[in-house]
Formats: C-alpha cells, structure tokens, sequence
C-alpha cells in the first residue's frame, strides 16, 4: 500500500520508511506539514503516519484539514504526549489510532496492518477469497491450503486487488498504490507484476483481466466462505 510518514526527525523517519519498504508498501517521507498538506490535496495514500510536532504546520492541524476536506484516509498519530485529555481530543479530531514514543517496531507494524485491514473491510488479518486464504501477518497466500511462493511486492499488487474487487485500476492508479515517490518504474512494469501475480493465481479463484488501453479488473470466481 502507499503510506505517507510525516515526521520531521530525519533518523526515525528514514528507520520507519525502511521498515514498512522491506514489507512491499510504497513509503515516502516528508518533514514538514505545511508540504505534506499540499501534497495531500492531490495525491491519495492508503495510510497516514502523521507526527505531531512539525514546521510549516503542526500535526494537529493537519488532521484537522485533511478531516475538513472530507479525506478518510487512516491516521495513526505518532506522539511524545501520553495524556488521556491529549489523546481523547487527537481521536475527537479524527484520529484512527496513536502510538506513543518510543514504540517497538513490530507494534508499529500491527497497526499499521490492522488500519490498512479496516480501510478494505476486513474484520482479521486471514481472510478467505474463494479458494484463497490470505494472511496479512505473516504476508502468506494459500490456494486450496497449499502454501504460494510469492515475493512482497506481489503480495501487496495482490492487496490492492482484493482491495478493489470489480473495479477496473488504470496502471497510474495501480503505480500510486505499489511504488513510492522516489522509485521511477518502467513502462512494462506493471504488466510484468500482474503477469507474474496471474501465474501464480492460476489454480486460484481470482481472475485479472486486462482491459485494453484502461487497466485492469479482479473478480473472484467463486463465491468466499463467510466470514
């Protein structure tokens, strides 16, 4: 997924952005809220992590405009502050969650899943999809039980897919979910991803079709157990 880190200390940044990049989600860092809120008026990301001491302008009212323009994405607030009365107004002013400094990792991680989850309308991190069960902890793709070699950007195009079930994706938008600002993929690239992700789902229930000169549509072909 994309995700956007907000966080104007330079080291924690970077040492966010290369953990989330090692588990295939496009990440970009930005230290100032002023730039991150003119970004945000343009460019949609799956997920926030938002800081709230920043120059230009501060957390705080940062969620307040991206809530003022009517923007749902997830927010997960990073902060010093470990008030009740601070944290009751960050999640009043719509904040999805806060992790308070200093966090472990691994913590971070889990609800950085589990509000990426709840944006796709999943209620656990293993979901079934037909014959295809999905785990979102240990990013394991199982066809008819049997476990599926797949790499983690593979897993996360498969992500979006799930995400965005009967709708058709143009490339561009499937370019803004898998890569980050910095990375310049070439022309074929998504066709080489959702050509190796196809191979991969042949025995599986989920069917990508391409729509020529559009993009391309996922359906699933039976229907899921419930949940």
């Amino acid at each position: 997924m994309r995700i956007l880190v907000v966080e104007d200390t330079q080291v924690l940044g970077q040492a966010i952005c290369e953990r989330l990049t090692s588990l295939g989600h496009g990440v970009d860092l930005i230290g100032d809220g002023k730039r991150a809120d003119e970004l945000l008026k343009y460019q949609a990301v799956d997920l926030i992590l938002l800081d709230l001491n920043l120059p230009g302008l501060s957390g705080l009212q940062l969620l307040q405009k991206l809530r003022q323009r009517d923007d749902d994405t997830p927010v997960l607030i990073l902060t010093a502050r470990d008030q009740i009365e601070d944290r009751i107004r960050l999640l009043d002013e719509g904040a999805d969650d806060y992790l308070t400094k200093p966090f472990d990792f691994g913590e971070l991680e889990a609800r950085c899943r589990a509000l990426l989850r709840r944006k796709q309308g999943y209620a656990t991190n293993v979901t079934e999809h037909g014959n295809i069960t999905v785990n979102r902890d240990s990013r394991q793709v199982f066809i008819d039980g049997e476990l599926t070699a797949i790499t983690n950007r593979e897993f996360r195009l498969l992500e979006i897919f799930l995400g965005h079930l009967g709708r058709v994706l143009s490339k561009d938008e499937i370019t803004d979910h898998l890569f980050n600002f910095n990375e310049t993929p070439g022309p074929n690239a998504i066709e080489l991803y959702v050509g190796r992700l196809r191979k991969k789902m042949l025995k599986g229930d989920l069917a990508i079709s391409t729509l020529r000169g559009i993009g391309y549509v996922a359906e699933i072909t039976k229907s899921s157990k419930p949940q």
